[in-house]
């Protein structure tokens, strides 16, 4: 009994102390549905949710309630909204105890849908054979959905919305094509198909991520098929793969060209890689980064790293060598730092690259022609209260013919702005005094040339030469006697170099050595000019009525006399004597191979001449709006020379005319030069390099040259038709460009050009035989229709009747897509090259038929 009654007294103590435990706990808050008692905080009220968050509104042609099941049927122009919500249909049933709408397009007599169910919700409208949706889960499922995202469209059989960012889609296909877009075309020209689709759309952005995926060109399969894509619908960046082109070219067989992935990294960077894969063996990557921040400044980096293999392995043909190219751009934005800048450009290539190219975009571009590259970079110092400029320069140059490379590292430059010796009295310069104008600075360079394979190694450095030049420039001018203008100048040039020449005769070699010397010399020359210069106008003027009214001739006639002293005089020391493998003492000068070059010999005391024309007609013309119009003769006719009193013998030089005019509206483009020996040239009997004598006034022809250019178009030749008012029908293909007959035959505008490049030149000197260069280039494209281009180019040489570079190509605007294609049928490279790209920006960025970065226009940033 007492152990019952003691168990009673612990069983109600540990309740009375976890009911004071409760007491003290500050109360949760209640949910929503339930209602606080006033009255009593242990009392209260659950109230049932409601079904719908939302007021349900609808409306049809014909309405029924069907009460016991809970039903509404709604038939013929039916509509639903509910929040966000609006769907349009035939007919559409809602069933309350379910939760569900159910929505189905209008039907023909066979059963097939004619007329879609327009669902649009939160701006975005989807079309669907049928449609189901849960307005407790949100869920809803469709069929035969089209869902328009960005620039495409994505139509699947079944799709199914789990909420308002996921929706899962069976079957689909995905395509960018405009007219299918806006319902001018039932079919897609391309689309790319997937068994599955997840459409993830988020507050910001969209994106549509896929398992396996195939390319569909006129719903026909491609070989293009993707394990996975990821298409971003945002204006911003986004990575994907980058689609080769392929072709064959003749030394390395088939390839691909350009295959490879982009990536963009962050705000102000984004990279590039490609690969090119030919079958005889060969390869190439290329690496690229750009990046750019605004207002500062933008660049890009760019390789070429590669194997190029030539031939059979085991044969005598088979070669096998590594190339590369390092290119690198820098710009830097003209608004960021007025005081200080820095460029770029960048461009190294091994010879082996230049002569094995396996970069394709190299033989259509003709960069294989070129035998010279150069690379620089530069640093720009301004002051805002120091009147001089410092420029910093490093650069190297190739030369892929003699194997050469020649490299300045550094070069500085200290420029001073031009400044006046004497003030002016009045406020307005007058006199030769007080327009005395002075110009100097210094130039630092570090040089050496040397071969590519002694780059930076110790043979370069001891090749490398140091020089300082200093330039002093005085210059003035002023008007005599109101219409010549007298010039006057003097010129102070000094020049430190630290390695200087030494020339002998060495007996044991039998020949002339020269040998550099590691010391310091330098020199100081001097020159003084002085020139009249003036303007002379003529006009002849023709009968009234003529077809010519008038011919103008203006006139710029100048004289200049310069004089310099002999300084290869023993006085200054800038000459030295030795006598070579004949015995005969001769001169040279300790400067002779240096950086600074070498102090001018002989007394020069010349009288220079130059005589420029200009040369206008005004003819007659019914097209223009005056009556009449200038046609250009000479825009440009120059004849220069000079006469040394100071020289010795033949003091007469060669006379130089150049020459420039355009005809035909400024179509015909026409340069001239002409060199003029004023001596003559005698041969003895079988020899190839004559003599020039002292007789003066033969003036034997000692090179010439002529450019033509001359652009042809469709536009030259006749007046543009106006197809809409001369055919009375507009064709529907597209962007109705084409227009038709009576007949049905389609016409459109075939727009041409032809560019017309003709080049000789002959030169002869003091040979007997001269040499020519005489070719004849084009270069144009035809439009065959408004959608397919013919372009081109090609170069004739007319001494070995040889065509040279030739380049034929052809692009087709597939609505959607281009194809394009590239072929180079004779030289060293025969190659063709065929590309398919989208042009949509969407799948630019993901199968990226266009490199769209932040570097280029248009791109946000």
């Amino acid at each position: 009994m007492a152990k019952t009654v003691l168990k009673n007294i612990l069983q109600i103590l540990i309740i009375l102390i976890f009911n004071n435990f409760l007491a003290q706990k500050t109360p949760e808050k209640l949910p929503k549905n339930v209602v606080n008692d006033t009255i009593s905080k242990k009392d209260t009220i659950v109230v049932k949710k409601e079904a719908l968050d939302d007021v349900l509104r609808t409306k049809a042609d014909d309405q029924r309630r069907d009460v016991p099941k809970k039903m509404t049927f709604l038939n013929k122009n039916a509509q639903v909204k509910y929040q966000d919500m609006q769907i349009d249909a035939d007919y559409i049933s809602i069933d309350d105890n379910k939760n569900l709408i159910y929505a189905r397009g209008k039907q023909d007599s066979l059963g097939k849908i004619i007329e879609p169910v327009i669902t649009t919700q939160a701006g975005k409208k989807y079309e669907t054979n049928e449609f189901s949706y849960n307005t407790k889960t949100k869920q809803a499922i469709a069929y035969n959905a089209r869902t328009e995202e960005s620039e495409g469209v994505i139509t699947a059989q079944k799709t199914k919305k789990y909420n308002d960012s996921v929706f899962a889609m069976r079957n689909a296909d995905y395509t960018t094509d405009e007219y299918y877009i806006k319902k001018k075309d039932t079919a897609a020209d391309y689309f790319m198909r997937a068994s599955n689709i997840k459409l993830i759309k988020t507050k910001d952005k969209s994106q549509i991520v896929t398992g396996p995926i195939q390319m569909y060109i006129e719903r026909v399969p491609t070989p293009l098929i993707l394990p996975f894509a990821i298409l971003p619908f945002s204006e911003k960046r986004a990575a994907g793969i980058l689609i080769p082109s392929f072709g064959e070219r003749e030394d390395v067989g088939f390839f691909l060209n350009g295959l490879g992935y982009y990536q963009p990294i962050g705000e102000h960077f984004d990279l590039k890689i490609l690969a090119d894969i030919y079958t005889k063996g060969s390869w190439n990557l290329r690496p690229q980064m750009n990046y750019l921040k605004k207002y500062r400044y933008s660049g890009t980096f760019t390789a070429d790293v590669g194997t190029m293999v030539r031939g059979i392995k085991g044969l005598d043909d088979y070669t096998k060598n590594s190339t590369y190219r390092i290119a690198w751009t820098h710009t830097q934005d003209t608004k960021a730092n007025p005081f200080l800048t820095f460029s770029a450009s960048v461009d190294i290539v091994s010879t082996k690259f230049y002569n094995n190219p396996l970069n394709n975009n190299y033989i259509f571009n003709q960069n294989v022609l070129n035998t010279q590259q150069s690379s620089a970079v530069t640093v720009t110092k301004r002051f805002l209260k120091l009147p001089a400029t410092i420029t910093g320069t490093a650069s190297y140059s190739q030369n892929f013919a003699t194997g050469l490379a020649d490299l300045r590292l550094p070069q500085m430059n200290v420029a001073i702005n031009q400044f006046y010796l004497f003030g002016s009295k009045t406020g307005v310069r007058q006199g030769l005094l007080e327009n005395i104008t002075v110009n100097t600075g210094f130039n630092l360079t570090n040089f050496v040339s040397t071969q590519e394979n002694e780059l930076f190694t110790k043979a370069m450095w001891d090749k490398m030469q140091t020089g300082l030049k200093n330039n002093i420039a005085l210059g003035t001018n002023t008007t005599v006697a109101k219409y010549f203008t007298f010039s006057l100048s003097a010129n102070i040039d000094n020049a430190l170099t630290t390695k200087t020449l030494k020339k002998y005769y060495d007996p044991v070699k039998n020949a002339d050595v020269d040998e550099i010397q590691k010391n310091i010399a330098g020199y100081s020359t001097f020159s003084s000019s002085a020139s009249l210069q003036t303007t002379l106008y003529g006009m002849l003027k023709f009968k009234k009525g003529s077809a010519v009214e008038a011919v103008r001739h203006m006139m710029t006639p100048s004289l200049s006399f310069t004089y310099s002293p002999d300084f290869s005089s023993p006085g200054f020391g800038y000459y030295k004597n030795y006598y070579n493998a004949e015995g005969a003492l001769t001169p040279y000068s300790v400067f002779e191979k240096g950086i600074v070059g070498s102090p001018s010999s002989g007394v020069v005391g010349a009288l220079g001449f130059n005589i420029g024309n200009n040369i206008e007609m005004k003819v007659k013309s019914k097209t223009d709006s005056t009556g009449v119009k200038k046609i250009k003769i000479f825009e440009s006719l120059n004849l220069s020379g000079n006469y040394n009193f100071a020289a010795k013998d033949h003091p007469w030089s060669v006379f130089s005319i150049n020459g420039q005019s355009s005809f035909f509206n400024n179509k015909l483009n026409v340069n001239t030069s002409l060199s003029l020996d004023p001596y003559k040239i005698v041969f003895a009997p079988g020899a190839t390099q004559g003599v020039r004598t002292e007789q003066f006034g033969h003036f034997s022809v000692q090179g010439f040259n002529v450019q033509l250019s001359y652009p042809l178009s469709s536009e030259l030749f006749g007046e543009k038709t106006d197809y809409a008012k001369k055919y009375p029908a507009k064709g529907e293909i597209r962007n109705e460009n084409y227009y038709f007959d009576d007949d049905n035959y389609a016409h459109f505008d075939q727009a041409w050009t032809l560019n017309i490049n003709a080049n000789y030149a002959y030169s002869k000197g003091l040979s007997a035989l001269g040499t020519k260069i005489a070719s004849v280039g084009l270069d144009g494209s035809i439009k065959l229709t408004p959608y397919w281009n013919i372009n081109g180019s090609t170069h004739f040489d007319l001494v070995t009747k040889d065509l040279a570079y030739t380049r034929i190509g052809f692009t087709r605007d597939q609505r959607s897509f281009t194809i394009n294609f590239n072929w180079v049928p004779f030289g060293q490279y025969k190659v063709y090259d065929f590309f398919i790209g989208i042009k949509a920006n969407i799948l630019s960025d993901a199968l990226k038929y266009k490199d769209r970065s932040f570097t280029q226009p248009g791109a946000p940033f």
